[in-house]
Formats: C-alpha cells, sequence, structure tokens
C-alpha cells in the first residue's frame, strides 16, 4: 500500500485501512452492546465470534509491513473515553465465570500462570481500539493504523489471544459436558493463595449456561 494510500480515507471495500477500521468499529459496537445483555448464555457465544473476527484483523496487521506515522509525535486526542462502566457492566454480567487463568508470555520459562477477567479483557481493548478510531476519524489514517499496528504487539493482541483462549474454553466445557474445575480462590485483586473460593465455575456453568443453551449435564 503507497502512503498515499495510507494517508487518505477512502470509501473502498478494497482499501487495507478501510477494512481494519470497519473490523475494529464493528467490534466496538458489537462489545457495547453485548454488554447489556442480560444472562451470560446470551453473551459468551456472541463474544466467541466478535473477538475471533476481531483477531483477524490483528493477524493480518501483524503480517504487514511495518507502519510508520506521519508526525513525530502523536497528535493530542483529548481525555480518553472512560471504559470504566462497560467493565463493570461485563463484571457483573460474566462474574459467576469472569476470573480465568492465563500465561502471560508462552516463551518464557516456568512462568505461572497468572489470574485475568474478562471484563478487564474487553474494556482493555475497546480503550486501545477506540484510541486509534478517534485518529482514523480524525482522517489521520497513518496514525491510526501505525498505533492499531503497534498496540496489537504491544498489548491488544496477546489481551485478545487470552480472552479467546478464555471464551473458547468456556463454550467447550458447555458443548463437551464437562464442568469446569474450581479456581481455589484465583482472583486478580488477591494472593492467589490465599485459599478463598473466588469463583464456583463448574457449578455455575451447568445451572445458568449450559441448561439455557439446552445443553444438560449427564447424570
Amino acid at each position: 500500500m503507497s502512503d498515499a494510500t495510507l494517508n487518505s480515507v477512502t470509501q473502498d471495500p478494497d482499501d487495507f485501512a478501510v477494512q481494519i477500521a470497519d473490523q475494529i468499529k464493528t467490534f466496538i459496537v458489537a462489545v457495547t452492546e453485548v454488554s447489556k445483555a442480560e444472562e451470560p448464555e446470551e453473551a459468551v457465544p456472541v463474544l466467541l465470534l466478535q473477538v475471533s473476527q476481531l483477531l483477524l484483523a490483528g493477524g493480518r496487521l501483524g503480517a504487514y509491513e511495518d507502519i510508520l506515522p506521519d508526525e513525530r509525535y502523536e497528535p493530542d486526542l483529548g481525555p480518553e473515553p472512560d471504559a470504566d462502566g462497560l467493565r463493570e457492566r461485563f463484571a457483573e454480567l460474566l462474574e459467576p465465570i469472569d476470573v480465568y487463568s492465563e500465561v502471560f508470555d508462552p516463551y518464557e520459562p516456568r512462568k505461572p500462570p497468572v489470574p485475568h477477567r474478562i471484563s478487564d479483557d474487553l474494556a482493555d481493548l475497546v480503550t486501545d481500539l477506540g484510541h486509534g478510531l478517534a485518529h482514523y476519524e480524525a482522517d489521520r489514517t497513518a496514525e491510526a493504523m501505525w498505533w492499531w499496528q503497534f498496540s496489537y504487539f504491544s498489548n491488544w493482541g496477546s489481551t485478545a489471544s487470552a480472552a479467546l483462549r478464555a471464551l473458547q474454553s468456556l463454550i467447550a466445557h458447555i458443548r463437551l459436558n464437562q464442568p469446569l474445575q474450581e479456581l481455589d480462590g484465583l482472583d486478580t485483586d488477591q494472593d492467589p493463595g490465599d485459599g478463598d473460593l473466588a469463583e464456583e465455575a463448574g457449578r455455575v456453568m451447568a445451572e445458568e449456561i449450559a441448561g439455557p443453551l439446552g445443553l444438560r449435564p449427564v447424570l
């Protein structure tokens, strides 16, 4: 793609920047709408689909040549949008299954798993992607593409990948009729060794998610 193409927002659906921006806008809108769901069984399958599609955009950015912004210093965007409301809605919606275990870097030897929250991941993704979208909508396409590519490598790519693994695991446990193991106190705001039970994920999966989806455990 030429610099001229990157530096002009076009309506050509075949334009790389337009395609990436469309995927990111779709993700932000969809996730915001999903956060208003009443029950987790309404949210989890849609989130699985949306995060998977977002990672397709990330893969395209990751495989693309290095994108450089027009200016040495990033233009001021003003105050960042507050994603706390989104985070809180998902934390309430997904409360029984929000916390999961993740290895931060699979290439660092002997790194123990750390606790994550799907609600934190989704809010962080919307914040990161929305930052680039603000540049894009201000006709700073090169800046937006640079930010999305850079933050894909530095933050949102790994965040989305971790969230996708958690969401895929939730769906797999339901479809394969395999209740989740208790997380034995694992939480993001306490020591994993405290020993207090933070999540009764297996029971909740069977009672609140598998049932509404029409999947009953074998007794």
